[in-house]
C-alpha cells in the first residue's frame, strides 16, 4: 500500500449532539456532547474526518472543546496544509513539533489524516493499522483481526442517587445484548451500586463480566477503607482508581488489593506504558485514541502490549461515530481481550443526530468497519447537516 499524498484543505466543524439520558462520572455531568470534526482534502480530490472530543470542563484531562479548538485552527491544522505524507504514521511527528501535550486536539487532526489515506487509496482502515505494525515489527499473531468487537455498556451515576435507577439501567443494557457492565463510582458512590447491577448480572443468568471504573477519584491513603472494601466486591478489575496522572501510587495499591487495576487516564503515551510495566502498576489497559493522541500512540501501546502480553479494551469518550470508529477497527486485534466501550449511537445520542451512526447486533457486537474512507458513506453531508463550520483554510 504505497502512495503519497498532499494536503491542500482543511475545515473544522463543531457539533453539538442532545445526550438520549445525562451521563454522570465522578468528575462531572454531561447533557449535550459537543465535539468537534476536522475535515482534510487532498490536492487529487480525496477527504477524510477526524474528531477531537474533549469535554467542555477540564474535569478528564487538562484540555477542553475550545482550548483544542483554538489549537487545531492557529496551530495544527494550518501545519498540515501544502505537506505531502508518505504514510498515516508521518501525520504524528509533525503535530508533535512544539506542541506538549494536547493529545485530543492531536488525536482529530491525525485520524483524519488516517481516514484520508484510506479514501485516497480504497482501502479500509484495518489494513492501514495492521500495515503499520507489520512495520514495527510485531509479531504475526497478534495481527489476526476479528470481524466484530464485543461491546459493552458504561453505566453512568444516576442524577437522582439511587441504586435502583442505575440497576434499571442495567437490566434495560443487559437485555439488549451487552457482555459486559461497567459502573462509574466515586468515594460514597461504590459497592452499593456495584451490589445493585451485580444482583441484575445474576439474574440473566449469563456470563457478564462486571467492573468498576472510578475515573481518578481515590486517595491511595485516604480513601483506604473504602478501596478495601471494593477490593472485597470480586470485581473483574478496577479501572483507574487513584491520580489522573499517577504511576507509582497505582503500583503500590496492586500489591494491597487482590481485584487487578486497569489503567485508563494515566496510561498516557508509550513510554508512560513501559513505566507502567517497569512498576507493576498495571497489566490491563484501557486504549483510548483521543486520550494517546492519536492511531500512531495507540499502534505503539499495542505494540507493547502485543511484546508482553498485556490485556487491552478499547474505551471512547464517548465521541460520534467518526471518532468511535478507530478503537472499533483497532478493538478487533487479539491483545483486545475485553468487551470495548463501543456502543451504537442511539444508546447515547438522540436518534439521527449522530453523523456516523453506529448499530449494535442482538449478539452484543460490533462488525468492524469496511468503508474505504468516511466520505465514502456520506458523512460529509451528515457533518453539514448537524454541525457548524466553525473554521476554514
Amino acid at each position: 500500500m504505497t502512495g503519497a499524498l498532499t494536503i491542500d484543505r482543511a475545515r473544522l466543524w463543531e457539533v453539538a449532539l442532545p445526550l438520549a439520558v445525562p451521563f454522570a462520572i465522578s468528575g462531572g455531568v454531561m447533557h449535550v456532547r459537543r465535539s468537534l470534526i476536522i475535515e482534510l482534502r487532498s490536492s487529487d480530490g480525496a477527504t477524510g474526518f477526524g474528531e477531537s472530543a474533549p469535554f467542555e470542563l477540564p474535569f478528564y484531562s487538562s484540555e477542553t472543546i475550545d482550548s483544542a479548538r483554538w489549537l487545531l485552527t492557529n496551530v495544527l491544522l494550518p501545519r498540515l496544509i501544502g505537506r505531502t505524507l508518505d504514510a498515516p504514521m508521518a501525520a504524528d511527528a509533525i503535530l508533535h513539533v512544539g506542541v506538549r501535550g494536547n493529545p485530543f486536539a492531536r488525536a482529530g487532526a491525525e485520524t483524519a489524516v488516517w481516514d484520508l489515506f484510506c479514501h485516497r487509496r480504497g482501502v479500509p482502515l484495518l489494513d492501514l493499522l495492521i500495515d503499520a505494525l507489520r512495520a514495527m515489527r510485531v509479531r504475526e499473531d497478534a495481527l489476526v483481526a476479528r470481524p466484530e468487537v464485543t461491546c459493552g455498556v458504561a453505566l453512568g451515576i444516576p442524577e437522582d442517587g439511587s441504586p435502583a435507577t442505575l440497576a434499571r439501567w442495567a437490566r434495560d443494557a443487559l437485555a439488549h445484548g451487552y457482555s459486559r457492565a461497567k459502573i462509574k463510582i466515586r468515594p460514597g458512590w461504590d459497592v452499593e451500586p456495584i451490589r445493585a447491577v451485580r444482583d441484575v448480572v445474576e439474574a440473566t443468568g449469563r456470563s457478564v463480566l462486571l467492573w468498576a471504573d472510578a475515573n481518578a477519584s481515590y486517595d491511595l491513603e485516604g480513601d483506604a477503607d473504602a478501596l478495601r472494601a471494593i477490593d472485597a466486591e470480586g470485581l473483574l478489575f478496577i479501572e483507574q482508581p487513584l491520580q489522573h496522572d499517577d504511576l507509582v501510587d497505582h503500583a503500590a495499591l496492586s500489591n494491597k488489593l487482590r481485584t487487578p487495576i486497569c489503567l485508563d487516564e494515566s496510561l498516557r503515551n508509550a513510554r508512560w506504558a513501559r513505566q507502567a510495566l517497569a512498576l507493576g502498576a498495571s497489566r490491563i489497559w484501557n486504549i483510548k485514541v483521543q486520550r494517546l493522541g492519536g492511531l500512531a500512540e495507540a499502534l505503539r501501546v499495542y505494540a507493547i502490549a502485543s511484546a508482553t502480553d498485556v490485556e487491552l479494551w478499547g474505551g471512547t469518550m464517548p465521541e460520534t461515530g467518526i471518532g468511535a470508529r478507530s478503537i472499533l477497527t483497532l478493538g478487533a486485534l487479539p491483545r483486545f481481550v475485553y468487551p470495548s466501550d463501543v456502543e451504537p449511537s442511539d444508546r447515547w445520542y438522540e436518534p439521527g443526530t449522530d453523523p456516523f451512526p453506529l448499530v449494535m447486533a442482538r449478539d452484543g457486537t460490533m462488525p468492524v468497519p469496511s468503508e474505504t474512507g468516511l466520505a465514502t458513506l456520506g458523512v460529509a453531508d451528515r457533518v453539514r447537516e448537524h454541525g457548524r463550520l466553525a473554521w476554514s483554510s
